[in-house]
């Protein structure tokens, strides 16, 4: 654009302006007609209230361009900004800026076409047609760059408030203890959300790592960039975890929206439940990923909560489980490593078994007569216990979480 934003104007003659005002009309109601016929978004004949709306938009283009001829000093910033909120209504209606457009320049070309015809009928002096059109482009294009930047800032502001909206449900569909239904579906409706029949969240590593913690943590790369998530999922990357709500989790077509949304990042799911619900869905999901960070739970790109139930109920209060470990397998304390070990990992198999040798040497890939020496050093330490299926059950679990947490310090 010209450094002088209105250097063309200056251009004319001085009474230039007064020689074309009387054909101003006709010129007007040509735009305007030429509109309702070549753009079908402007053709309502029937509505006298959007007429009006086309003539005074073309009315106040022209309007606006005589001022500027008359006055090449005038202020473009009122003239701006009335196309800014030109631009902000088009946007607030839910219409493309496509058509708006498409009428400036046609508004653009009908007047050029009927100021050469003045010009050819001797109405109009031939010299002024290079300034006149290239002030009439300049003018077109400040009107389509103001209106442009109205309909975006329009734009963003409503997605802003649609996306806090969203994260406000988000906050409101896990609170604990929950929202009542009629303020879930009032948010919902506000933020253009459908209301489903069940949720589950997912908890996602996604920006800063987790906060360091005591206990070894797998690291893994971080995407960098948001993941793009399908419309109907309502995402917070500004949280850590990140969360993910998926409406309707078990619905035709769910498990490849998420595994795409999620693509290389690690994550968790939360059972399928009630709209009311969500919390115990996303805390069930953030245990397990810190298992997956711990290696607890396999690193791969989803766990699903509901395939490691009982992974998730022993990790859900170590003290316990180090406590009934402490009580029931206290005996292998007497043992040295690596002796300790294989009888560990012997009598958790044993039970497994249902206290069958031969499919514990073939799961340890060990002679039965091994397994069958073992067992008799495991009846020495245990003694009673071996045969009370209370002690059997609780040896079971520690020893179960035993073996999951040498596993993870292994990796």
């Amino acid at each position: 654009m010209d450094d002088e934003p209105n250097g063309p104007f200056k251009a004319f003659p001085s009474d230039l302006h007064d020689h074309l005002r009387p054909f101003f009309d006709d010129i007007r109601e040509e735009v305007v007609r030429a509109i309702r016929t070549e753009i079908h978004e402007y053709a309502r004949p029937t509505d006298d209230r959007y007429m009006q709306v086309v003539h005074r938009g073309v009315e106040h283009a022209l309007q606006g361009f005589l001022e500027r001829m008359a006055k090449p000093d005038t202020d473009w910033e009122p003239v701006k900004e009335t196309y800014q909120r030109i631009g902000r209504g088009e946007a607030d209606e839910g219409r493309s800026l496509d058509s708006f457009q498409s009428a400036l320049r046609l508004g653009a070309r009908v007047t050029w076409r009927r100021v050469n015809a003045l010009v050819d009928a001797e109405l109009l002096p031939r010299n002024v047609l290079a300034a006149f059109g290239e002030a009439l482009f300049l003018h077109l294009d400040e009107m389509a760059a103001a209106t442009t930047a109205g309909y975006t800032e329009a734009r963003l502001h409503a997605a802003g408030e649609l996306q806090q909206r969203r994260t406000r449900l988000i906050d409101l569909l896990t609170a604990d203890p929950p929202a009542s239904a009629e303020a879930i579906s009032n948010l919902a409706h506000a933020a253009q959300w459908p209301v489903p029949r069940a949720l589950a969240v997912v908890a996602m590593d996604h920006g800063p790592q987790p906060a360091a913690t005591s206990r070894p943590v797998l690291s893994r790369p971080l995407a960098a960039a948001r993941p793009i998530v399908p419309p109907e999922f309502l995402a917070r990357f500004d949280v850590q975890p990140s969360v993910l709500v998926v409406p309707d989790p078990d619905g035709p077509g769910r498990a490849r929206a998420v595994a795409g949304a999620l693509h290389g990042l690690r994550a968790a799911m939360g059972p399928a439940v009630a709209l009311q619900e969500g919390a115990r869905s996303l805390r069930w999901a953030a245990e397990a990923l810190d298992l997956v960070r711990r290696g607890i739970l396999p690193d791969t790109e989803m766990v699903r909560c509901q395939e490691h139930l009982t992974t998730l109920l022993l990790f859900r209060d170590e003290a316990l489980v180090d406590a009934m470990a402490e009580r029931r397998l206290s005996p292998l304390d007497a043992m040295r490593s690596p002796q300790r070990e294989r009888l560990a990992e012997t009598l958790l198999s044993w039970l497994q078994c249902g206290h069958n040798a031969s499919e514990v040497a073939a799961r340890l890939a060990v002679h039965p007569q091994t397994v069958r020496y073992r067992m008799r050093q495991l009846d020495e330490l245990f003694g009673d216990q071996l045969h009370d299926p209370t002690a059997q059950f609780e040896m079971q679990l520690a020893l179960r979480a035993l073996a999951l947490r040498l596993a993870a310090a292994s990796r």
